[in-house]
């Protein structure tokens, strides 16, 4: 029963740290600005094919959360009560959908948008004028989304490593606020060196 339940656990780490996808997708986004704001079809194709499959791996990793959290609690020293009681689980919970929330309404609302945009003309054809003006809301948005889950992705692995043993309340803020800075680096920069 031990290695089930440490199975379960590693899975569940693993998955918070696959999570790293709004990380990610930050920087490619970057990395695409560095390269000038002219529209080139196959720059821009491939980071719109990297953002938009990333969200079915992101769906997967957030199921496996769920299930493998539901999982511990059932088969762990803590039990599925403290899903109810335990504040930090309550949190983590709440947060963890509203993540998926944000998820599917990128997936379902804002990357079509952006599709549209992108097959009305191929490789080939001509690039109207207007069309990085017309993507721009759209990116513009789900930029600021990522760097949301991003923040709430660092945050949820804070809550989470207090789940049996609970930092000092001051620490926990500190860190949270740590996240939220490094969040809005990582939107602004392009963090060629990690931390640096």
């Amino acid at each position: 029963m031990n290695n089930y339940y440490d199975i379960l656990l590693f899975l569940h780490v693993i998955s918070f740290v696959f999570m790293s996808v709004p990380l990610f997708n930050l920087i490619v986004v970057n990395e695409r600005v560095a390269l000038g704001s002219a529209f080139n079809y196959s720059v821009d194709r491939y980071m719109e094919n990297i953002i938009k499959h990333g969200s079915y791996r992101c769906f997967v990793f957030q199921l496996t959360i769920l299930v493998t959290g539901l999982l511990l609690l059932v088969t762990g020293p803590l039990g599925i009560a403290k899903l109810f009681s335990n504040w930090i689980l309550i949190t983590k919970t709440i947060w963890l959908f509203v993540l998926t929330g944000m998820l599917s309404y990128g997936h379902c609302y804002i990357q079509p948008r952006i599709e549209s945009l992108m097959t009305e003309f191929g490789p080939e054809s001509k690039i109207p004028d207007d069309l990085v003006a017309r993507l721009k809301p759209f990116r513009v948005r789900r930029k600021k989304m990522a760097t949301f889950c991003l923040f709430s992705v660092i945050s949820l692995v804070i809550l989470g490593l207090q789940v049996y043993d609970r930092f000092d309340s001051v620490l926990t803020i500190i860190l949270i606020a740590l996240a939220g800075l490094f969040s809005l680096r990582v939107n602004k920069t392009l963090i060629r060196f990690g931390w640096l």
